[in-house]
């Protein structure tokens, strides 16, 4: 029985040869034996559709004939068309002009073919822990420190090639950057394209290597990186600098540096969001009758007053002398713990006179 291979597709006989290639697209990505739900014999048939309506000879001629027009005009077979399926065609099936249209699939299919754009090198990214203070952390700093990474080659520039050597066209590949490979699978040969081996994709090769780097375009060497550490940093939080971390081959964009913010403990304060806390220890007397009294702060020493009657373990707020917000400069604010330090040792008179204040 002839098959109607524009109903397999769902497309109209009218279908240009971009409707026809993405209605296989999405069959093939539905119906893909390897993904869950898929369906073997669907794709199967989709595949053997696309290998006849993607050729203009042959969609011709299966207009006129039907699908039994390779035994009345071509001759051999359907496997000798190299469209028949998993089932034995000789010739296995040839994706390379779709692009990646099995997404998730291309480690079964190769590099996306002709079609798909080559992905981009670059470097690599580097995680470095950087450590500072809380008043660093409160007000921002800045901090130079020394990094050993893949650099470019301050040679070649990092493009690989020895300064005055000339760049030819790579005879492998032909220019292209990129060569056809088979691929055998449980499901017949695959033909894809991959990144010439010898010109690694670019197209082109150093008449000579530059003697530095070896071709390369890198070199391991101590790079210096200064940063500014925003004022409101906190714990944990990370600063992203662009294109510098390990260098990219060939010239290519260099990776990220991301430097995770460590700051230390300090004994005097504990930080809450944008808000700090302290303790002050006063005496039973400054508690009773108030005062005014010096506390520590990051910004120095500070006059705080002591309401009278003030109880051990109450908050007295400093405004505006906590951490820096980072969106605003704004600040958060201080907090003080009082801390009331009951007198030991009396004297009789002390005795007495605490005694007759009846408290």
């Amino acid at each position: 029985m002839s098959k109607d291979y524009y109903k397999i597709l769902g497309v109209a006989k009218s279908a240009s040869s971009d409707e026809i290639r993405a209605a296989f697209r999405k069959q093939a990505h539905q119906h893909h034996p390897d993904k869950q739900g898929g369906n073997t014999e669907k794709f199967k048939e989709a595949n053997e559709a696309f290998q006849v309506l993607s050729d203009p000879q042959k969609r011709a001629q299966y207009d006129q004939f039907g699908s039994t027009f390779d035994q009345a005009g071509m001759g051999g077979g359907a496997g000798a068309g190299g469209f028949s399926g998993f089932g034995g065609g000789a010739q296995g099936f040839d994706f390379s002009d779709l692009g990646d249209i099995f997404g998730g699939f291309g480690d079964i299919f190769g590099g996306g073919g002709r079609g798909g754009a080559r992905r981009a090198a670059r470097g690599t990214d580097i995680q470095v822990d950087l450590q500072i203070d809380l008043k660093e952390a409160v007000f921002g700093t800045e901090k130079t420190f020394k990094l050993y990474k893949d650099s470019a080659c301050d040679v070649c520039g990092g493009n690989g090639v020895e300064p005055g050597s000339k760049m030819h066209k790579c005879k492998e590949c032909g220019g292209k950057g990129q060569v056809q490979q088979v691929q055998r699978t449980v499901f017949g040969a695959f033909q894809s394209m991959a990144d010439c081996p010898i010109c690694e994709g670019n197209g082109e090769v150093p008449e000579k290597k530059c003697k530095q780097c070896g071709g390369r375009g890198i070199i391991k060497k101590q790079d210096e990186i200064t940063v500014k550490i925003p004022a409101g940093i906190d714990d944990g939080e990370s600063i992203r600098l662009t294109s510098r971390g390990e260098a990219g081959p060939k010239g290519s964009r260099a990776g990220d540096l991301y430097l995770r913010v460590r700051v230390k403990k300090d004994s005097r304060f504990r930080r809450e969001n944008f808000d700090l806390y302290t303790k002050k220890n006063i005496s039973f007397t400054e508690a009773a009758l108030g005062a005014t009294v010096e506390v520590e702060s990051l910004d120095g020493l500070l006059k705080m007053v002591i309401p009278e009657g003030v109880q051990s373990g109450q908050l007295i707020r400093l405004k505006s002398k906590g951490v820096t917000h980072l969106r605003d400069s704004s600040r958060g604010d201080l907090y003080i713990e009082v801390i009331v330090t009951t007198p030991t040792k009396l004297s009789k008179k002390q005795r007495e006179l605490l005694k007759e204040l009846g408290v």
